[in-house]
């Protein structure tokens, strides 16, 4: 009995320990990643902007590379404002999830809300300015997530960038590529 009582009290004390610690870690994760694009802006901001052409080259999108289980559904339009798309498993091992533009100019770029029931909501931008030579498109991707006071989430919040940042970076490469022709 003295052995269940000391058990119980120490996992007691590394929670309130774990949960202090956490207190420490921001309540809203960021990740972010730029470049630049040897295309005109508008050429870039076609790709982004059409929701349709996510699966091309946004690792998070649901169709991207070949997942064929998944059952993408798009608004009509599938481009500007409102416009969204909804995406289900066939196979019943993943969540449904919906991505909804909320703000949209061909010359500054996208925003985007995504939900998905396993994760936070997280509020993306895309922005879009001309390089200073006038002969490309710099870009800056960035997903933010409110990730509240539990320890769990703000660990993954604060892992955010080391998790996912590498498939960020491969999902600018790609859209790198397609907009340079390559």
């Amino acid at each position: 009995m003295r052995f269940l009582k000391m058990f119980l009290a120490a996992v007691a004390v590394l929670s309130v320990l774990v949960f202090l610690l956490s207190l420490a870690f921001p309540s809203t994760a960021r990740m972010e990643r730029s470049g630049s694009i040897d295309a005109p802006l508008e050429k870039v901001y076609a790709q982004i902007a059409d929701l349709r052409t996510w699966p091309d080259w946004n690792p998070w999108s649901p169709g991207y590379r070949g997942r064929e289980h998944i059952s993408l559904q798009y608004s009509a339009p599938s481009a500007g404002i409102g416009a969204w798309y909804t995406w289900s498993d066939t196979t019943g091992n993943t969540a449904s999830g919906r991505v909804e533009v909320v703000a949209a100019d061909s010359t500054k770029g996208i925003e985007f809300n995504m939900t998905d029931p396993s994760m936070k909501p997280v509020k993306g931008y895309i922005e879009l300015k001309p390089t200073t030579d006038g002969k490309g498109t710099a870009i800056l991707w960035r997903m933010e997530a409110k990730v509240g006071l539990t320890p769990w989430w703000k660990l993954r919040g604060f892992l955010m960038d080391r998790i996912y940042g590498a498939s960020m970076e491969d999902g600018l490469n790609k859209l790198r590529d397609i907009c340079e022709g390559r």
